[in-house]
């Protein structure tokens, strides 16, 4: 959904609320404390979709263990920001976001901190079939190049002090990428035995020796990028555009620390993840999924 359908569909609170309600408990509305179905409605002029439970005693919303419980945002800037943020391909900054909702660019960086974080929680299955892994190297460059004063030139990939980040793509399906810990081979098994079924997998991978111990494990091919970038069906390019999507998120971002990259790889991923969706049925899926779990 854009802006302009999020004014028309949602223009004031009440109905916002109405949608959550609807998507997290349909006809049959209950406690997320207790689970009781004894609930009935409050009628408060000041709060909107507030419930009483008369098994506990507790007072509830829909809202209630989601990013936006106890928020005093409006629900319509909280979907404004919803729809901003994962309609954004290359991602949306803070400041830029603020200017579009005229809101203060730490409240926007806040709210969008949240989206993401309910952007990591999400699970899939293992990815299998044919999968190709890559590591890509995120930050600022340490070293200034001037040819002028003949300085050695930056150095890039492997060797650089830039943040590696290691992903996995099944060709035709999802995507899941993390800072990498190490990229030792050991570790790198130890991943990739969390999100790929090994055993039912054809692994392409470059010529990086740290993944020669999949040799031992699974199938696995190798393209060597000095001879070609694809021989056949042996490729990385699909996993090679994901980091193309990643890496112009952190420029159009303005460089974000390490501290919080974890956030920004996880906005990357989700996005990926649902890239064929409507952008109605992304909109809803991620209210559904991740705003409004079901915490009884």
């Amino acid at each position: 959904m854009n802006i302009l359908e999020i004014a028309r569909e949602f223009p004031d609170q009440q109905a916002c609320m109405s949608h959550l309600e609807t998507i997290r408990w349909g006809e049959n509305p209950h406690c997320p404390y207790c689970g009781g179905l004894h609930v009935g409605r409050k009628h408060e002029n000041d709060r909107i979709g507030r419930w009483n439970c008369y098994d506990c005693g507790c007072s509830f919303n829909a809202l209630q263990g989601t990013i936006m419980a106890r928020t005093k945002i409006p629900l319509q800037t909280w979907f404004a920001a919803i729809a901003l943020t994962i309609n954004a391909k290359k991602g949306i900054s803070s400041c830029q976001m603020a200017r579009d909702l005229g809101m203060d660019h730490k409240t926007c960086w806040s709210m969008q901190q949240r989206i993401r974080g309910a952007m990591a929680t999400e699970e899939h299955q293992l990815l299998r079939d044919i999968v190709e892994v890559d590591e890509t190297y995120i930050g600022r460059s340490t070293t200034r190049y001037d040819k002028k004063y003949f300085t050695d030139p930056p150095v890039r990939g492997r060797g650089t002090k830039k943040t590696a980040v290691i992903g996995a793509v099944q060709r035709g399906g999802k995507v899941v990428a993390m800072i990498a810990e190490e990229l030792t081979k050991e570790w790198i098994l130890r991943w990739l035995r969390q999100f790929v079924d090994i055993e039912d997998t054809v692994i392409v991978t470059d010529q990086y020796p740290g993944y020669w111990i999949l040799d031992l494990h699974t199938a696995h091919l190798t393209i060597f990028h000095r001879r070609k970038f694809v021989d056949g069906d042996v490729y990385t390019n699909t996993i090679e555009g994901f980091w193309s999507l990643v890496k112009k998120a952190w420029v159009g971002h303005h460089h974000y620390s390490k501290e919080w990259m974890p956030m920004y790889i996880a906005e990357a991923c989700w996005k990926y993840n649902h890239r064929d969706e409507d952008t109605r049925d992304t909109f809803n899926n991620f209210l559904e999924a991740t705003i409004c779990p079901q915490i009884s």
